[in-house]
């Protein structure tokens, strides 16, 4: 098996190439990692293949957005005919109110506004939130992501967890202020700082982007609880798992947040998010009130393509064959890593899935971060030498889409296990290496 850089030379060469007029040659930080990226040309199924003409069985899958399969004919046919009829019509798309009450009924949310990505949602989930309660302070959990605005972008991934962090250049101290975090799964941490000024607490109601972190079920009862006595509202920022299982965490804990956000794969592969919630909630929002407001907001091309998601292609029987799927997948990775010897331990929910290079699964962004990040990096490079994305970064999670199969599970595991392999043996730089 050869190594990364000696089958990427294309990727390499583009690089180079992109990084004069590109940062880092990529356009989101989220798409690098060291010594270059890979650039993909097109994908199919489960498949991506790269500009060399690698093939990859791929369970990044954008991201997590890609459940529906690369190339999905059904939403092919969708979005060419409301090209053909306008990709942007300027005034409301007259299918936005089907789409409303297609979410509404599947998530159990009073009313609906669309916006196009997942950090323009929560943006505006916590203006809805501090105008509804006339508050100002927000409470954000360490490792959780909810996008790149600067209120939320703190302590995102802090290389050394201490105190309150900035989690990009450029966002002044006084910005997030109001902004407070807390660990994640920590009961009595919360209620201490849970005040009568919270507006709002905001959560990934499954961690996903600290690898995939479990949650105590417990944990989320008692935020609600406590939420509720002190008047504070709870947004489950679902951009994630909100496609995950088939209403989300909230349907799957059944538990009722104040807002939800939705996006990624309940869209199919375009660009759309959800900002639901409890009617005298939304009802915040309007002219004169709370701002709300975007160009490319439920374009008909988004809407058309979330549409057949949700009505025809992420049903309850596509989300069975995913997550059986996943326990296949799950089941795999503890097997071998038990045959091998290697500390690594398995969290899966609905779809996804991670593996840790440490012995127990992680509770908080302070267990994640202290585990083997160099080990991960290792059985990356190799996962991908065999033919196989694992993942999209040691901070991301597996996804399964309805298109893979058995066939590209078994391929997982086999790359896997040998990644793993070399993974135990440790040290090595998988990207250059070429004894492998």
């Amino acid at each position: 098996m050869k190594s990364y850089t000696s089958i990427t030379v294309g990727s390499l060469n583009l690089f180079n190439e992109n990084k004069k007029v590109m940062p880092f040659g990529v356009s989101s930080n989220y798409r690098y990692f060291e010594p270059y990226p890979l650039y993909i040309r097109k994908g199919k199924g489960s498949h991506v293949w790269d500009i060399d003409g690698n093939e990859y069985v791929d369970y990044n899958l954008g991201f997590g957005v890609m459940e529906v399969g690369y190339g999905n004919q059904k939403i092919v046919r969708e979005v060419e005919k409301a090209i053909q009829e306008g990709s942007i019509l300027g005034f409301e798309y007259y299918k936005t109110g089907e789409l409303a009450r297609e979410i509404s009924r599947r998530y159990k949310m009073d009313m609906v506004r669309f916006s196009s990505t997942g950090t323009e949602a929560t943006m505006h989930s916590i203006r809805i939130a501090r105008a509804f309660t006339g508050r100002k302070k927000i409470i954000k959990f360490e490792g959780h992501y909810h996008g790149s605005h600067d209120q939320l972008l703190v302590n995102v991934n802090p290389p050394v967890p201490k105190g309150k962090t900035m989690s990009s250049l450029g966002i002044p101290e006084e910005v997030v202020t109001n902004t407070l975090v807390l660990d994640w799964n920590d009961l009595e941490q919360l209620e201490k700082s849970v005040d009568e000024d919270v507006a709002a607490i905001i959560m990934e109601p499954v961690a996903m982007n600290m690898g995939l972190v479990p949650t105590d079920e417990e944990f989320l009862r008692e935020t609600m609880r406590i939420a509720r006595e002190k008047g504070a509202l709870v947004i489950f920022d679902e951009t994630k798992t909100g496609g995950k299982a088939y209403s989300g965490a909230k349907g799957e804990f059944s538990l009722e947040p104040d807002l939800m956000i939705l996006g990624k794969a309940i869209t199919g592969g375009f660009p759309l998010s959800v900002i639901a919630g409890k009617r005298e909630v939304m009802e915040t929002i309007g002219p004169g009130k709370t701002a709300h407001g975007g160009t490319y907001n439920a374009n008909p091309v988004s809407v058309s393509s979330s549409l057949v998601t949700l009505k025809e292609i992420l049903t309850e029987d596509a989300f069975y064959h995913m997550r059986r799927l996943n326990r296949m997948l799950t089941k795999g990775y503890e097997e071998i890593g038990e045959d091998l010897g290697v500390d690594v331990s398995v969290a899966s929910w609905g779809t996804s899935g991670t593996v840790f290079f440490s012995k127990e699964v992680p509770e908080n962004y302070k267990e994640f971060i202290s585990s083997d990040i160099s080990r991960w990096f290792t059985y990356f490079f190799a996962c991908l030498s065999g033919g196989v994305i694992p993942m999209g970064g040691f901070n991301e999670e597996w996804t399964l889409s309805i298109s893979h199969s058995e066939e590209d599970v078994r391929k997982h595991l086999e790359v896997a296990e040998f990644a793993l392999r070399k993974a135990k043996e440790g040290g090595m730089n998988m990207s250059t290496d070429e004894s492998f």
